[in-house]
Order: structure tokens, then C-alpha cells, then sequence
């Protein structure tokens, strides 16, 4: 994994395919997006963690960043993902500069490769593993004691994203959870 060159500011769009153009609600990933208390929530860390990674450009919104006093940042569904790698690397006890280099690296992959990527970590450095042999070697050389399989954490953010409300960056309105057939009978039952 390559070095993050000091002082970078911002990460620009974190990955150059996200999703493959698709967020919620069927909106492209880059205009549907959390806020960052909800993002907090959903990732589960602390909200100066937040401000911190984003001050210093190791997981900036994607969306819309601070624009002074008052201004909301705008996390869409990818960063949550990073963050949540972010975080269960720290949790391992990763330093924040070898999680620099993997987030790094994680930029140039694309979200579309990340799917099958399994990461490890020694506590020390972090290895990308994309394949059965792959995770053999590793393991066998010793190396490998913790690992998040990204694909897992993609299904617990779709998961537990559900129950907090999400925001356009556009102003527009987000259907967070469109009624299906039963709901609206229920409802209808429920005002007769």
C-alpha cells in the first residue's frame, strides 16, 4: 500500500465508481447522504472522531463538507463505509497513519472491487486479501490476526442505514422508506 502525501486536505471522491452510480432511493450515491451526527450513529464512533477524520482528510465527506459556522456535512453511503473500516481498524489497533495508507489504497481500488476485498491486520500493518490463497498465505506466514470482510460491512451499513433519515444534497425531498401494500391497508384500517 502506497504512502497518502502529507497535508492532503480533502480525499476528492473517494471512489471513482461508487456503487456503480446508485444510492438510495435509486439517486446517485454522490447526492443522497447523512448528516454527520447520523453518521456517528450508524458507524459508532464519536462525533469529534468525525470532525477530527474529516479535518484532517482521512475520511471527508464526500457530499457536501463544512462551509463554515451552522454548515452540515453531508457523509454519502461509501464514505459511512470507509468509515466503518476506519473504525474496526482502529479498534485492532491500527495507528491512524497505517489506516491512512490502506484508506489509500481502498481510494484507488474502486468500490466495485471492494466487495470481495477481506482485510487483514497484524495490529501493525493492514493486507489486502481478495482471494482463498491469498488469505492461506497470509495466515501462514504468521501475519494475519484480524480481519474485516468489506462485503459484510457494505450489508450491516444497508442495514442499519434504514432507521435514520437521510438528506439531499440538491434540497430535495429522500422517500427513506416507501410504504409497501400492507402498511397503507393497515393505515387505511386504522383511520375508518
Amino acid at each position: 500500500m502506497g504512502e497518502v502525501p502529507p497535508g492532503t486536505p480533502e480525499q476528492g471522491e473517494l471512489f471513482p465508481d461508487p456503487m456503480e452510480g446508485v444510492g438510495l432511493d435509486g439517486l446517485p450515491d454522490q447526492l443522497v447522504g447523512f448528516r454527520g451526527p447520523t453518521a456517528c450513529q450508524v458507524v459508532g464512533i464519536t462525533y469529534r472522531q468525525l470532525d477530527y477524520w474529516a479535518r484532517t482528510g482521512l475520511v471527508a465527506p464526500s457530499i457536501r463538507g463544512a462551509a463554515g459556522s451552522g454548515s452540515q456535512r453531508l457523509y454519502s453511503f461509501t464514505d459511512l463505509l470507509v468509515l466503518k473500516i476506519v473504525k474496526r481498524l482502529l479498534d485492532a489497533g491500527v495507528s491512524l497513519q497505517n489506516i491512512r495508507v490502506a484508506v489509500e489504497h481502498l481510494r484507488r481500488r474502486g468500490i466495485r472491487d471492494l466487495a470481495g476485498v477481506t482485510l487483514f491486520s497484524d495490529g501493525t500493518t493492514v493486507y489486502e486479501c481478495s482471494s482463498p490463497e491469498e488469505v492461506v498465505d497470509l495466515l501462514q506466514g504468521g501475519q494475519g490476526v484480524f480481519g474485516i470482510a468489506v462485503s459484510g460491512a457494505m450489508r450491516e451499513i444497508s442495514g442499519s442505514i434504514k432507521d435514520f433519515p437521510a438528506e439531499r444534497a440538491d434540497g430535495g425531498s429522500v422517500d427513506a422508506s416507501p410504504e409497501d401494500e400492507l402498511s397503507r391497508r393497515r393505515a387505511r384500517r386504522a383511520i375508518s
